[in-house]
């Protein structure tokens, strides 16, 4: 399994290198191979670890954006975020190396490359927690999907689209891009948008999912949200 999650951990991030130093223009593009190199390696340490403390969860993890008992929102969503990731990653390289619009200080760059391992950081910290944190909505009843409610669950009830916040805003500062950073209140609004429609899903199939919902009240910010 590890050499499958190598294997598409090398096929995907080729395929933003491609995106990014295709739309700069140049391969001389420090920060987006830093980018890369910074998000490849983190991956590839969550998916060791979680080889060895919960495989069935790596192996889903792995398992394609369309599959059996997701929702149909869900599949047309997942096509809409594939097309706009692509798109947002094209729009950073030109703006922030072809053209040159932006010009973001050093120190806003290093404070987004630390968001963009927070992100991985903590949410190693989602799957220690929930092993059902699959990258489609639907419910597992094959792996016996149970309610996942302890640690950052027990204060938010989409932590991993909470930490996600880091990685969209982190990934254009460290880029350099103020027109990629302009993109994520829309790129947030859309993860919002899939996680109401996502407690629709769990609340109506998953027992203890409504109770869940009355205890945390909090989707992504405590107290704000």
């Amino acid at each position: 399994m590890i050499g499958r999650m190598i294997w598409l951990t090398a096929a995907w991030f080729t395929w933003m290198g491609v995106l990014l130093f295709g739309s700069a223009g140049t391969l001389a593009w420090l920060a987006a191979w830093l980018w890369l190199l910074e998000w490849a390696a983190c991956g590839i340490w969550i998916g060791v670890w979680l080889q060895r403390v919960d495989p069935g969860l790596l192996a889903e993890r792995m398992s394609p954006f369309a599959q059996r008992g997701q929702s149909r929102w869900d599949r047309v969503f997942m096509m809409v975020v594939t097309v706009g990731w692509c798109a947002w990653l094209c729009l950073i390289g030109f703006d922030a190396v072809r053209f040159s619009w932006s010009h973001v200080p050093l120190w806003l760059r290093v404070l987004g490359a630390i968001g963009v391992f927070l992100d991985i950081y903590f949410t190693r910290g989602v799957f220690a927690a929930n092993r059902y944190a699959s990258p489609v909505v639907a419910i597992q009843r094959e792996r016996g999907h149970t309610l996942s409610d302890s640690g950052p669950y027990a204060h938010i009830r989409h932590p991993m689209y909470s930490y996600a916040i880091l990685l969209l805003a982190g990934t254009p500062l460290m880029l350099g891009s103020w027109w990629g950073l302009a993109c994520v209140p829309l790129m947030v609004a859309g993860i919002g948008w899939r996680a109401v429609k996502e407690e629709r899903t769990l609340a109506e199939g998953l027992p203890g999912y409504r109770e869940y919902l009355q205890r945390v009240r909090y989707r992504f910010v405590p107290g704000i949200w």
